[in-house]
């Protein structure tokens, strides 16, 4: 018989963050500013709902490639990014568009 294929190698979980705590480090950091007050997006990328893993998530945000500036952990601790991941996975996706009364007439 055949050996079984090898299990996915899953990314680590996020550390423990606290989701209120991050909502008011994302908006007290100005990250809102770029990002929408729910990590929607605008003049920057998209973060929430569903961020990318915590690793590239605390990757880009220490060395990020495009206009944003780094935040190393002199300026954002571990913790604090851990929380404002908390906050960013904790935000609800919105309804989808044909589920919206108006939008089905």
């Amino acid at each position: 018989g055949g050996a079984g294929a090898a299990p996915a190698a899953t990314a680590p979980a996020a550390p423990a963050g606290n989701a209120a705590n991050g909502k008011k480090i994302f908006s007290a950091y100005g990250c809102y500013q770029c990002h929408g007050y729910e990590g929607q997006g605008g003049a920057g990328a998209r973060l929430a709902p569903r961020p990318i893993a915590f690793a590239a998530f605390q990757k880009y945000v220490r060395r990020p490639l495009d206009q944003m500036p780094p935040y190393t952990s002199k300026v954002v601790s571990d913790q604090e990014l851990a929380d404002i991941y908390a906050y960013l996975s904790s935000v609800v996706a919105p309804p989808a568009a044909n589920t919206l009364p108006i939008l089905s007439r």
